[in-house]
This record gives structure tokens, C-alpha cells and sequence, in this order.
């Protein structure tokens, strides 16, 4: 993989419709605590990229991407850890995983106005009515099934115990990297 995709970059930069709104960066998420100082969402240029490519498929269809978290630094992974120590939703802090590589994000959909649509669950619900695998009414799953395919064809990867969650499929190539948001 070449050095201009393994940098980071701001993905609003890349694309201004993609809507951001970094729940850690606010108290409204799972610990009901800020998590990070920043709110700008990057990630890694090549997945930043295949975003794009996922929000443009879903705006020729009426709806756009709302990224509630993108690159995470460590430090921030080990607070959420530390509040809700559960591997299998909170990953352990390591500078080779998903979020903290910068080739992750957590989104929803929503229509061109910015208005979410209805998903299977709320963000961070640590049911199992959030995995991939569970039952869905046919209106959920139409939504579900809009984002999921939009994210597959782009490039994604769905993590089974997340609907919003979703890895670059060439994610492995990516070696760890450090960043600070505020500076992009």
C-alpha cells in the first residue's frame, strides 16, 4: 500500500456531506463521559476513501452517512475500556486494532436532510439486538440492508456484534500510526 493511503486524513475534508457528530467527543454516549478533545473524524486516507465511496453510492439513492467515531487514539480506548472492561464490545487498548489504527468507523444512515434513520438499535447498545445476525422488522432491515450494502461495496467489513460498526476490508496492511484530530 502506497505511503499517501496510509497517512490520515479529515473525511469531511474529503467529502463536506458526510455528516460527523463524535459521540465521544460529548457525554452522549455509553459512559456518559467526554472521552476525547476533539471533533474533527479522521482515519486512515485509503479508508477515508472507500467512505466516500460508500456515501456517494448512498446519495444516488437519497440518503448520506453520519459517522458517530472514526480514528480513536489509544488513550481514549483505554478510558472506554476502563468503564466497560467487556471485550466483546470494548476493544482492549492496542495500537494495531481497528479504531485505534484509524481503519474503523461507526456510522448510521440518514436521509439528504440529515435526519437518522430508524436502525435495528441505538449506537453502543450492547444487546444482542445490535448483532448482524439478529431477527430485524422489514423496515429495519431495509435500512440496515441500505447502509450494509453501501459499506460492503465500498470496501467494508461488518464486525457481527455491531450493526454500526464497519473495517476496512484491507485494514491488515495498515501498520499502527498515532495521530492528533485537532491537528487536521
Amino acid at each position: 500500500m502506497n505511503d499517501i493511503k496510509t497517512g490520515f486524513s479529515n473525511i469531511q475534508k474529503l467529502d463536506p456531506t458526510i455528516i460527523v457528530e463524535l459521540r465521544y467527543a460529548t457525554k452522549n454516549n455509553f459512559t456518559h463521559q467526554v472521552i476525547y478533545d476533539f471533533t474533527t473524524a479522521i482515519a486512515r486516507t485509503g479508508t477515508a476513501q472507500k467512505l466516500v465511496i460508500a456515501n456517494k453510492l448512498l446519495q444516488q439513492q437519497g440518503y448520506r452517512l453520519k459517522v458517530w467515531d472514526a480514528y480513536r487514539p489509544v488513550s481514549a480506548q483505554q478510558k472506554l475500556f476502563d468503564v466497560y472492561p467487556d471485550p466483546t464490545f470494548v476493544a482492549l487498548p492496542d495500537p494495531n486494532f481497528s479504531h485505534q489504527k484509524g481503519v474503523t468507523f461507526d456510522l448510521t444512515l440518514t436521509d439528504l436532510a440529515g435526519k437518522e434513520l430508524e436502525m435495528p438499535t441505538a449506537f453502543d447498545d450492547f444487546s444482542k439486538l445490535a448483532f448482524r445476525s439478529s431477527p430485524r422488522s422489514p423496515k429495519l432491515e431495509k435500512n440496515y440492508q441500505l447502509l450494509n450494502n453501501a459499506m460492503l461495496t465500498a470496501g467494508f467489513i461488518g464486525y457481527p456484534n455491531e450493526w454500526w460498526d464497519y473495517r476496512d476490508t484491507e485494514s491488515d496492511f495498515y501498520k499502527p500510526l498515532a495521530a492528533d484530530p485537532n491537528d487536521y
